[in-house]
């Protein structure tokens, strides 16, 4: 096994891929103490999937967590009130979750592993058809006059990467959680993308 660190986690009933945009509204007291530091350490959370428990604080909870999860880069954040934050922000690289350990704040620790960032794998000829269909979505919203910001992926594009593509199809498709996961832990960006190029077949949407 690789070396492992202690990152602060944030459980949620989502799955966030590098380069994806995840907005949070944050009002808790550990996650709010959470998003101060990082704000002060310019540092980042792990945003890990939720198969059981809830994503607000309850006594005595339970939560049973994915095995994989994302990193979170906090890119924007606003205070709309004293104990209230709105943030934006954008995954950034993958980890494998070793162990976990609640703090007595709450908070929730892992040990995790950081898994290598895909490299750039140009889209193959065949597979070109699944940039030019998120290509026809991000027009769609442009005609519908939807402002940028509440699209559901932000910029940079790299409709020529298989990494970048398979994982915006990864956020768009309605897929099982477990799905969801088994994509997010493959090494092989141009295998995710074969695989979802499978799942928009299924879809109709090809």
């Amino acid at each position: 096994m690789s070396d492992t660190l202690s990152m602060p986690l944030f459980p949620l009933g989502t799955v966030l891929y590098p380069g994806g945009a995840l907005p949070l509204q944050i009002f808790e007291v550990r996650y709010l103490d959470l998003i101060k530091r990082c704000l002060r350490e310019d540092t980042e959370f792990g945003v890990v999937s939720l198969f059981e428990g809830g994503e607000i604080r309850r006594p005595g909870e339970q939560l049973s967590l994915a095995q994989y999860g994302t990193l979170a880069r906090i890119e924007n954040c606003e205070a709309p009130a004293p104990a209230l934050l709105r943030i934006q922000t954008v995954g950034t690289r993958r980890f494998k979750l070793h162990q976990v350990t609640q703090q007595k704040g709450g908070l929730w620790v892992g040990d995790i592993e950081l898994l290598e960032v895909d490299p750039p794998v140009p889209i193959p000829d065949d597979l070109l058809h699944c940039a030019d269909k998120l290509k026809e979505i991000l027009e769609s919203l442009e005609e519908q006059d939807i402002p940028e910001d509440q699209w559901p992926f932000h910029r940079p594009y790299r409709f020529d990467d298989c990494s970048w593509v398979a994982n915006r199809w990864c956020e768009l498709l309605p897929l099982e959680k477990p799905v969801k996961l088994q994509l997010l832990s493959l090494s092989n960006p141009l295998l995710r993308l074969e695989l979802i190029n499978d799942q928009l077949q299924e879809e109709g949407l090809l």
